[in-house]
């Protein structure tokens, strides 16, 4: 099973904790407990002991602990990071990288998958500081449970309240669940934007900095997928995980042979990639100087090689292939006759004319070949990629 480190912080809530962390041994994990002293106002570190059979981590200063590196041991032990309950302080914590205790130092140190569910005053959790916390977790693939609307320790029922502990633990188990289901599977994952050169110093190409393409490979890395990553031109940081390899592609033809080789022995492709359209039938050898007098320059482009269509239509009966329609007007009408003429078992429609390239958000529609049109509300590109990948992980069982 899954050896787990549990984070319990200052919060009334922490009680259920003791529930959840005695569920989650019945189900055969092994579980490990970091408390921060404020939580030991409401439960005491012997009661963990005596549960877990182990010590509980809450001071880097101990005796005991002069000789060793306790947070860093218990760090790379873990295999989930589950913060219950989290406090709005703890949060503030984490999203900052900030470790002043033994709780905040151990996570920061850790490079395990993390869980928090939150559980505090209705007006911290809505308060915009812990918003933006939170927002800025998930973006980097923390997982947070919403709370629950239930009696808060003021008195009054409101959104804030801890879940209950069957609830927690049924979450971290489907999480647990998922984490492999994309074992043995080998994803081709396209991102950034091509360039198709004109001479020696400049080129053409699509906007793009590569967000969706890299937070969909981190997700289905993250659910033990062999991921290819073939790359352009790019401004967002790479993502880094040992089960991602990465290909750099600078032209349009490059990534249709790297695309092209890679497919042949994947499971699933996704072209996230903004492909450029037109280029050059023969690139210059030298710069294009300017003459005096002009004022104009003409090109002739050619079509380049359409990578989605090529490959779908060659594509096996158990490989699945995945495109993106960036559009400016008409989206799905677009985004139907792409699916249709591409040949790609699903079409992920978004509408980029209002400046998207580079943000953290975005809107998306998924269309597929049985007709079925689903709108998504808008969200992070993390969160995106996260619902894409689940999506893709339930076909391949089918």
């Amino acid at each position: 099973m899954t050896r787990i480190a549990v984070y319990m912080t200052g919060g009334i809530a922490v009680y259920k904790a003791v529930q959840v962390v005695r569920d989650l041994e019945k189900n055969g994990h092994e579980v490990r407990v970091v408390m921060t002293k404020n939580a030991e106002h409401f439960v005491t570190s012997n009661t963990l002991a005596a549960l877990t059979k182990y010590p509980v981590l809450d001071d880097l200063w101990s005796k005991e602990n002069e000789a060793s590196i306790p947070h860093v041991h218990l760090a790379r032990w873990s295999e989930l990071a589950l913060v219950v309950p989290a406090t709005a302080n703890f949060i503030a914590k984490m999203a900052n990288g900030l470790a002043d205790d033994a709780a905040s130092t151990t996570i920061l140190a850790t490079a395990a998958p993390k869980m928090i569910v939150p559980a505090m005053n209705d007006q911290m959790w809505n308060n915009p500081a812990t918003r933006h916390n939170v927002l800025f977790l998930k973006e980097n693939g923390v997982k947070i449970m919403d709370p629950a609307v239930g009696m808060l320790a003021e008195g009054y029922a409101a959104k804030g309240r801890m879940p209950e502990p069957a609830d927690v633990v049924d979450w971290v188990e489907k999480y647990l669940n998922q984490k492999n289901s994309l074992q043995g599977k080998t994803f081709v994952i396209t991102a950034g934007g091509t360039e198709e050169s004109i001479d020696p110093v400049r080129f053409i190409g699509n906007r793009s900095s590569g967000k969706m393409g890299f937070a969909l490979a981190e997700n289905a890395a993250r659910l033990g997928a062999t991921v290819k990553l073939i790359y352009g031109n790019v401004t967002a940081n790479p993502p880094q995980n040992k089960n991602i390899k990465m290909y750099h592609a600078t032209s349009s033809e490059d990534m249709f042979e790297q695309v092209k080789s890679e497919f042949e022995k994947s499971d699933v492709l996704i072209m996230a990639a903004a492909v450029a359209d037109w280029g050059m039938p023969k690139v210059a050898d030298h710069k294009l100087k300017k003459q005096i007098g002009q004022e104009t320059l003409n090109l002739t482009l050619i079509k380049t090689k359409d990578i989605l269509q090529e490959v779908a239509h060659h594509k096996k009966h158990n490989q699945l292939v995945i495109g993106f329609a960036a559009e400016t007007n008409d989206l799905l009408e677009n985004a139907e006759k792409k699916l249709k003429k591409k040949g790609a078992d699903m079409i992920v429609a978004n509408d980029v004319s209002h400046n998207v390239f580079g943000n953290d958000y975005d809107q998306v529609t998924l269309l597929t070949q049985d007709g079925h049109i689903d709108k998504w509300p808008r969200m992070s590109k993390q969160e995106i990629a996260y619902g894409l990948i689940e999506k893709i992980a339930r076909e391949l069982k089918q």
